[in-house]
């Protein structure tokens, strides 16, 4: 089993190395090209789609006919739910404790490449997506893959790696952080905390996206509003620190960070790969998870839920993986070492210290808590859906029902099981969705780009 544990972990070495970074990334800078820039051009307009319009203005929708089976806001806060998870909080502080603070820029930088990546795909899952038999709305990169270049081998591998990764990064890998917050922060068993969630989850996801969607979209601002508004507390008791921020993030970004404290010291290399790392598993863009809620969607105009779908990207990562990183450094956490061992602090042991040094008594440790299991749930329900969806793509219609409840059985199981083998399958197949999703974005660029000039410009 060790040799096997091993082998995993070198497989997901390998499948999340360089090349696939590389591919993420130039994917993005390569539709911000085509696209002329958009994501910063219309920035402001779809915030204001996303969050204060929130659905669509029309005759089809005032009278129930417009197809699709969730408002925009709701399709938004289904796929918030899925990224907006222990990666802004834990995978924030490992990017800066082993990579510097300049590891942020590049979180930064990944993040806005990767609005136009997720641009493209709501563009191609609004596009491609199907209806099936009973109304609802399916889509996402195996329809467009599929539809889009015909290749509906590599659409069904697609669906694979997503309904695999939909039981690890999804499903016990969460309920299993859910645990561990609650046993110790507030003493509760695991397996007393695999009843409450799995009961929970099941509440959720039995009703389908609908029943997803109406939770999330009251569930998801709620969380990012509470953790925000903690962060922005710590940053402002320790406003002194608040040049750091601006001086540490931007020098380290291009220059090796020197040894200091529990901080080993990173190269440029490593500054930039643990931030385009952490950034790509904070936002997913590029995964082709996000598309399959962009699909459910109420509209008949693929630019419009495109235009909302890509301040996903900017929420998550510019404003909350933003938020985590400042804490941070503001409270000088990132080159503080553990008394008791000497080593220097990372993942969520370093964001709690940082939440700690800025609130008083052990209310930061209680913040942290609270935002992993509220963050880990959430990542439950929307990932439920894109694992259902990716099932029904390659089994049918009848494999719904009994995926439902076998996702809430599994999410018991992640919560009293040792899963290091588990996260190292899930970061394995979690990385290999982006393959075939990124040769349907590349490959049918054009038709994202057609789509947005007949929107905008009317060509």
């Amino acid at each position: 089993m060790e040799n096997f544990q091993a082998f995993v972990t070198e497989l997901g070495n390998i499948v999340w190395g360089v090349p696939l970074l590389v591919l993420l990334v130039g994917t993005g800078i390569f539709l911000t090209i085509r696209l002329r820039g958009l994501q910063f051009r219309g920035l402001w307009h779809s915030l204001w789609l996303a969050l204060v319009k929130r659905k669509e203005d029309s005759a089809e929708a005032h009278t129930g006919r417009l197809a699709g089976d969730i408002t925009h806001f709701q399709a938004l806060m289904t796929a918030l739910a899925a990224t907006v998870g222990t990666g802004n909080i834990a995978g924030v502080a490992t990017a800066i404790a082993s990579g510097g603070p300049g590891a942020l820029f590049w979180m930064w930088v990944t993040g806005l490449f990767g609005m136009a990546t997720k641009y493209a795909e709501a563009v191609l899952a609004v596009k491609y997506r199907v209806q099936e038999a009973d109304g609802s709305m399916s889509g996402g990169p195996m329809y467009y893959i599929s539809r889009g270049l015909g290749w509906n081998w590599l659409g069904a591998l697609f669906a694979i790696f997503a309904a695999i990764a939909a039981f690890g990064i999804g499903n016990m890998v969460q309920s299993n952080s859910v645990a561990d917050a609650m046993q110790s922060s507030f003493g509760v068993p695991h397996w007393m905390t695999g009843v409450v969630l799995a009961v929970a989850t099941a509440a959720v996801i039995l009703g389908g996206i609908k029943s997803i969607a109406r939770v999330t979209s009251l569930f998801v601002p709620f969380m990012i509003v509470f953790y925000m508004l903690a962060a922005i507390i710590v940053v402002l008791i320790n406003y002194k620190g608040i040049p750091d921020i601006a001086i540490f993030v931007f020098q380290d970004a291009f220059s090796a960070s020197a040894a200091f404290g529990g901080f080993l010291g990173a190269t440029v290399k490593e500054t930039i790969r643990f931030g385009v790392a952490r950034g790509v598993f904070s936002n997913e863009s590029g995964l082709g998870s996000s598309p399959i809620a962009a699909a459910a969607a109420q509209t008949k105009n693929p630019v419009t839920q495109a235009l909302v779908s890509m301040t996903q990207t900017f929420i998550d990562t510019i404003v909350v993986c933003s938020l985590t990183g400042f804490v941070i450094i503001a409270s000088g956490a990132w080159h503080m070492t553990d008394p008791a061992t000497g080593a220097g602090y990372t993942g969520a042991q370093l964001t709690t210290r940082a939440f700690s040094i800025g609130l008083p008594g052990n209310s930061g440790g209680v913040i942290v808590a609270l935002g992993l299991i509220l963050f880990a749930y959430s990542t439950i329900l929307g990932w439920s859906y894109y694992g259902e969806k990716s099932l029904e793509y390659l089994l049918g219609p009848k494999s719904v029902k009994p995926y439902r409840l076998l996702f809430c059985v599994f999410v018991f199981i992640g919560a009293v099981t040792q899963l290091q083998l588990v996260w190292s399958i899930a970061d394995v197949f979690n990385g290999l969705m982006a393959l075939p999703n990124l040769i349907g974005l590349l490959l049918l660029s054009g038709v994202v780009v057609a789509e947005t000039n007949k929107h905008f410009y009317n060509k």
